[in-house]
């Protein structure tokens, strides 16, 4: 069977893991008629926009896409790309693990953990007022009016919409990933002890979902900032984690941290009958072009790909790959070594190279 899977290259160091990806997947022996298409800056160069129709109807068409990290511009110019295609295609669910590998230098070990991020809401709806505009004076008027409280009248404004639908749609889909992957707690994290109607929303819509798997996976929650805490003091309590977008987005990032960074955290963002897998990281421009960068997380997301391809032969012989180059610790990049400028290092696509070896051998 040929599966139909969009190739979203990315800005940066984007293109150069992609390749990676797309070849190591490749090496497996699945059959991938890739439709290549661009979004960010190369969009923005070549058609004046950075996500372009074609990309979200090319997904649409496929069900699967493969994308590379997109540029998104700090405190100015255009607005995450990567949120806008999840939202576009409704992708509600991001699905980052978080799992140690042997070679892979961390203070921690045996760490095995999934956070589940619910991606359609929360701070990142990108509902948004700017200081000092008519429509933000008139929105803090309101607010004041509704709430008595009193708002500086210099104040941005952003909104944090939590609904029912959304906060029981990601916790079903934390529990039964539960189920399907044998995992025996999901852990529900917010700050519904402050924020009593929207963070206290998700954690009421959690607990009642949880009622339908009782005896078939246990459930507790946290309070973020103690989770933080927790996760630091004793990660390997911890199984599924399912949060909003914000905290989902922070927690998954230090639960990099436990596994030795992001160069090796995979991701994924599902929605009803189709999904969009990318690493973690960033695209870090000012490494584009050197063939220097850790391609471990893009190739980690192609590995999420193949299975939910249901290819699960192909995806354990390239994350096995994955995990021997890890641990022999020879075919790697810079950033894998015990010291940074350790010479016998090895370049982006020299990696993947050793990777297919592996696949076969």
């Amino acid at each position: 069977m040929t599966h139909k899977v969009t190739l979203i290259p990315g800005d940066g160091i984007g293109p150069e893991v992609s390749l990676a990806a797309k070849r190591c997947i490749e090496a497996t022996g699945v059959k991938i008629e890739w439709e290549e298409v661009v979004a960010g800056e190369a969009a923005l160069k070549d058609y004046g926009e950075v996500l372009p129709k074609k990309v979200i109807d090319s997904v649409k068409k496929n069900k699967v896409a493969l994308k590379g990290p997109i540029i998104t511009p700090i405190g100015k110019g255009f607005r995450s790309v990567n949120v806008a295609i999840r939202h576009a295609l409704d992708l509600y669910a991001c699905l980052r693990p978080a799992k140690s590998y042997p070679g892979v230098k961390s203070q921690y070990k045996d760490i095995d953990l999934v956070i589940v991020r619910e991606n359609s809401e929360d701070l990142y709806a990108g509902i948004e007022f700017e200081n000092g505009q008519p429509q933000t004076k008139d929105l803090i008027a309101q607010i004041e009016k509704l709430s008595a409280k009193s708002i500086r009248p210099d104040s941005a404004i952003s909104i944090k919409p939590i609904s029912q639908f959304a906060s029981e749609r990601i916790a079903r889909f934390a529990f039964e990933y539960a189920l399907k992957e044998n995992r025996k707690k999901v852990t529900a994290v917010h700050k519904a002890n402050i924020m009593k109607f929207t963070d206290g929303l998700f954690l009421e819509s959690c607990r009642k979902v949880a009622q339908d798997y009782v005896g078939k996976v246990e459930f507790t929650d946290a309070i973020v900032d103690n989770m933080c805490m927790q996760l630091v003091q004793k990660p390997n309590d911890y199984d599924i984690l399912v949060l909003p977008n914000l905290y989902g987005d922070i927690i998954s990032d230090l639960c990099a941290g436990l596994i030795g960074g992001l160069g090796i955290a995979s991701g994924a963002n599902i929605g009803k009958d189709m999904a969009v897998f990318e690493a973690v990281h960033g695209s870090a421009p000012k490494y584009a072009g050197k063939n220097k960068v850790n391609p471990t997380a893009m190739i980690l997301s192609g590995v999420l790909m193949l299975r939910y391809l249901k290819e699960d032969k192909a995806a354990q012989a390239l994350e096995t790959a994955v995990k021997e180059i890890l641990a022999e610790g020879k075919s790697v990049t810079y950033d894998l070594k015990p010291r940074r400028d350790d010479p016998s290092s090895v370049g982006t696509q020299e990696m993947a190279d050793a990777i297919i070896k592996k696949i076969k051998k």
